[in-house]
């Protein structure tokens, strides 16, 4: 390759301990191999901070910017501004005045921006690539939110799906390729476009990689705080201040788990994950669940799990949670949004139903069968290793940022 690459990010890649963030470092290591980096991106907390040396490591230059602006002033502009919250809460004058220097005093090649958020910062004038690695389709979560919501919060969440949807089919216009974690989000993201839209837009999906070095079952040693608990031990986790987690954790608590008692009585249910609000903490020991936050290394929870129980019903993407599982050789029981971009086969890899009913049956099934449960296990680590190694899923990058696949890179629509 020739030239240099800047790498725009919602948040800061480090400590990767979500699932965009672990999508975010994996990319920034692999374009950092490729050539040099310029990065921008923003900190959420102290932890973020911390991390600062990585950038330092692996960029040739980069910006790490606190972000504070509180949510109800991010409203505000956004009212005035006419524009999606999603864009005025990660408006940073000090990101647009470094893009703009390196852009002009540095060979930049390309442009990487990672989620349609920071696409704002993507001057008109620059006629290289510009790859829009959107993860998921963000506007469509919120169309849900509102059709699902009432009253004020549902006005909020339609009003940003509607102007998001904007924001993004113009950012699609403007890049070379637009990525999407899964075929299927890719389809969906294609489907909302009109009819003008579609045709100057490259949709592709570049899936989700999972490390099976680390999420190695022999690498670590179960957790004693479930392995001191008679079986089946559930788990479910994730970033628990995520709408859709916390709305699959109360399903799994108030709906499927006094089910699974009733047939499995010492059956526990744990939710595992930072920042679970007040009212999941309040859920904490009603039927056999257990909300344990934040936790040093979820590896080992998994492994004192004995099956993965992930009932989402708004699902974007590929879920982590669910490779993790997978790598770790839990058997998996999950929706089918869930299971979206995976790939894997039901009752081979996974486990995969949608209803209360058949849900709870798949986990009693599984826990009163060791040996299917094992061999579940078993097939879905051996899948996961083979087909979603996260160099196997970021080698078509190097084409697509730097190949002719799509012509000479070209100036914006």
């Amino acid at each position: 390759m020739s030239g240099e690459i800047l790498f725009l990010a919602h948040r800061m890649p480090f400590p990767p301990d979500r699932g965009d963030k672990i999508r975010s470092s994996h990319v920034l290591k692999h374009l950092a191999a490729l050539g040099p980096v310029h990065a921008a991106t923003f900190a959420e907390n102290e932890a973020d901070l911390a991390q600062e040396p990585q950038l330092e490591v692996l960029c040739a230059s980069h910006l790490l910017v606190r972000r504070r602006k509180p949510l109800p002033l991010a409203g505000a502009e956004a009212l005035l501004r006419r524009q999606p919250v999603s864009l005025t809460a990660f408006h940073s004058p000090a990101i647009r005045a470094y893009v703009d220097k390196v852009l002009q005093e540095r060979p930049i090649a390309a442009i990487y921006v990672f989620s349609g958020q920071m696409g704002q910062y993507v001057p008109d004038w620059f006629d290289g690539p510009v790859i829009l690695d959107f993860v998921d389709v963000d506007s469509a979560k919120f169309d849900a939110y509102g059709a699902s919501g009432s009253g004020p919060r549902a006005w909020i969440d339609a009003r940003e799906g509607r102007l998001l949807a904007a924001e993004e089919a113009r950012l699609a216009r403007r890049a070379r390729h637009s990525l999407f974690v899964s075929a299927e989000e890719a389809a969906l993201f294609q489907s909302r476009l009109s009819g003008p839209d579609r045709n100057p837009c490259d949709i592709r999906a570049l899936r989700n990689g999972i490390d099976c070095a680390v999420f190695d079952p022999a690498s670590v040693a179960p957790e004693l705080a479930l392995t001191e608990l008679p079986a089946p031990r559930l788990i479910f986790t994730g970033q628990m201040d995520y709408a859709p987690n916390i709305a699959a954790a109360e399903r799994a608590i108030t709906r499927l788990m006094p089910a699974i008692r009733a047939e499995l009585p010492e059956a526990s249910f744990h939710v595992v994950g930072r920042n679970p609000p007040a009212a999941m903490k309040a859920l904490h020991r009603q039927n056999g669940c257990h909300v344990w936050g934040e936790v040093a290394d979820i590896r080992t929870w998994l492994r004192g799990a004995d099956i993965a129980l992930v009932p989402l019903e708004i699902a974007r993407g590929v879920q982590n949670k669910v490779l993790e599982a997978m790598a770790m050789e839990l058997p998996v029981v999950l929706t089918s949004g869930a299971a979206t971009g995976i790939g894997a086969r039901d009752g081979e890899h996974l486990s995969i139903i949608d209803s209360d009913a058949e849900l709870v049956g798949r986990v009693v099934e599984l826990a009163r069968d060791p040996g299917k449960a094992t061999s579940l296990g078993h097939s879905a680590r051996r899948y996961v290793a083979d087909t979603l190694s996260w160099p196997a899923t970021l080698a078509p990058l190097e084409a697509l940022i730097f190949g002719s696949a799509q012509g000479q890179p070209r100036h914006a629509a």
